[in-house]
């Protein structure tokens, strides 16, 4: 009969009331149970040590835990895991269709290898070796994102496309090691999401981009940085990142505010050469271009904004035309205008929005022709406020003279080239790639006037050409040399912007004939947009068709759409 519990004490468990009585030999209890092995088994107890409580949930015997040596101290949610890699990390999860084999060749830019990882979805995109070589405790994730958004926002901010600015910024983050990371570059925000693994929380950061300012000598530093920064044979450690970097924010324009105004009356003295002007409507289109660079200046240091400086800037060349015009000069007046409207146009705007749009990113794309918009009606209000008292004054101004202007091969070709040259000089380059941008001035005019004038081809078409020619030009000279296209190619597009057309339509709107100052615009426009396309569609030429020394031709996937939905 068992012997009862007392009821202040703990009731004892199954195994303890189920345990066989105490003998002689044993010096301590054990505990048995249905998983214990039968008596006379043979598996003697090790002497010296205490009983054992066997479950199924033992280790077996044999098997070392190692146990940490002491307490790991609490990390920070945005370290690495000291247990993640992002060489083989796979990838987040298998799609039904498999992983595509992507072939990404060393030697190939690092613009097209990111632009290849862009266009592909996260799950796809294969795992590639960090670039750099971390740490122990490997880079830390905030500085990583802070490094890529500074260099996002220098590149946004001098004009380059958002889906060049995207690849930079997944360029940097591959480099050191953060492979899962999805950029976004809108006009005036960009941000950047990383997340090591599906069980952690992403982290997220994001810049506002306030100020925007032209200085391709900056821009291209950016571009070295960043090609170092993807170099598998250069080694830049996040410290001499930041370095270089604040050394490429802190340096001086290349060349002073006095060359930039001569360069810019420069600019619209050879732009009158080419719409007809002789010496005189040369010297005056300087003229006028230098007051309103002056007076644009004047007004940036007041804090006006952007569009009231354009206005200001295009009274002074209109002024000094319909002054010409009054004071009954022999001269074309409207070649006067047209050359200072050369210095005032956005082509690098509108170029960058229109790629803008063609590569998928509508949302920069619509900000970035609404400010050329914005710019635009500064420049036609400035020039309509001039050209409505000039014909209240009596100025005999003439659109019809546009239509027949000078064919001057030589001289006109001469002009475009400084033209280019004045322009690059503005976009403040750097002197190894001004004599490049002048040549591929020269050529784009050459093909325009070939195609125009002999050949009798409509302006659209041939300066569509024309921009095409310039595109792929700068594509190749940039290529090599793992920089951006853009000091290639804007200055280039300079002879082809619709200032005279521009122009034109102006002084139809002042005279009260709107339909055809509408008909004129119309075509300024038309001209616009086959320069931003043909630069455009110059690029992806090259990218598709040109082979990289020692590689395959790259594949560049991007959405297929072949119907309106």
């Amino acid at each position: 009969m068992a012997e009862p519990e007392p009821e202040d004490r703990k009731p004892r468990s199954d195994e303890a009331r189920n345990a066989p009585p105490q003998g002689r030999g044993e010096s301590e209890s054990s505990t048995t149970s249905e998983f214990a092995l039968p008596a006379g088994l043979g598996v003697a107890p090790q002497a010296g040590t205490e009983s054992e409580t066997t479950s199924e949930f033992a280790v077996p015997e044999g098997l070392e835990v190692p146990h940490p040596s002491a307490a790991e101290s609490e990390g920070s949610a945005f370290s690495v895991p000291s247990t993640y890699s992002a060489g083989s990390a796979p990838s987040a999860f298998t799609p039904p269709s498999g992983v595509p084999a992507v072939r990404l060749t060393k030697e190939a830019p690092w613009q097209d290898r990111m632009r290849t990882m862009l266009r592909m979805p996260v799950a796809e995109r294969p795992a590639l070796e960090p670039t750099q070589k971390p740490d122990e405790t490997g880079p830390a994730v905030p500085r990583v994102l802070d490094l890529t958004l500074r260099i996002g926002e220098l590149l946004l901010a001098g004009g380059e496309g958002a889906e060049d600015v995207e690849a930079a910024m997944f360029a940097v983050c591959r480099s050191y090691g953060l492979d899962r990371c999805e950029p976004t570059a809108t006009f005036t925000l960009l941000s950047i999401s990383y997340q090591p693994s599906l069980v952690d929380d992403p982290v997220t950061a994001s810049r506002t981009v306030r100020r925007r300012g032209t200085d391709y000598t900056r821009l291209s530093a950016v571009f070295q940085l960043v090609d170092d920064l993807s170099d598998p044979t250069t080694h830049v450690s996040l410290e001499e990142a930041y370095r270089r970097l604040a050394l490429i924010r802190r340096n001086r324009h290349p060349y002073p505010g006095w060359v930039l105004t001569a360069a810019s009356g420069l600019l619209a003295g050879a732009a009158s050469v080419l719409v007809g002007g002789d010496v005189i409507v040369f010297f005056a289109a300087a003229l006028g271009a230098m007051l309103g660079d002056r007076l644009a200046w004047l007004c940036a240091g007041r804090g006006l904004p952007e569009f009231y400086q354009f206005l200001v800037a295009a009274m002074p060349p209109a002024a000094i035309g319909v002054a010409l015009t009054v004071a009954h000069v022999d001269v074309r007046a409207s070649a006067v205008i047209t050359g200072g409207l050369f210095a005032l146009l956005p082509g690098r705007a509108l170029v960058a929005g229109v790629q803008d749009g063609l590569t998928g990113f509508y949302i920069t794309a619509a900000a970035r022709l609404l400010e050329v918009m914005y710019f635009f009606v500064g420049i036609v209000i400035g020039v309509l406020v001039v050209l409505y008292f000039g014909v209240k004054l009596g100025a005999e101004l003439n659109p019809d003279t546009a239509l027949n202007p000078t064919q001057r091969p030589l001289i006109q070709i001469a002009a475009s080239m400084l033209l280019s040259l004045t322009f690059a000089i503005l976009l403040q380059q750097e002197r190894s790639t001004v004599l490049w941008v002048t040549l591929n001035g020269g050529v784009a005019w050459s093909v325009f006037g070939a195609m125009h004038y002999p050949g009798d081809i409509s302006p659209v078409a041939s300066t569509a050409v024309a921009a095409g020619l310039v595109g792929l030009f700068g594509q190749l000279l940039s290529r090599y040399r793992f920089a951006s296209a853009l000091p290639y190619t804007t200055a280039a597009i300079g002879p082809l912007l619709p200032g005279s057309a521009t122009y034109f339509g102006l002084l139809s709107i002042a005279q009260d004939n709107i339909d055809k100052g509408l008909v004129s615009l119309a075509r300024a426009a038309s001209l616009a947009m086959a320069i931003a396309i043909g630069v455009n569609l110059g690029s992806e030429i090259s990218r598709l068709f040109l082979r990289v020394p020692g590689g395959p031709a790259e594949g560049r996937r991007a959405a297929k759409r072949t119907r309106g939905f």
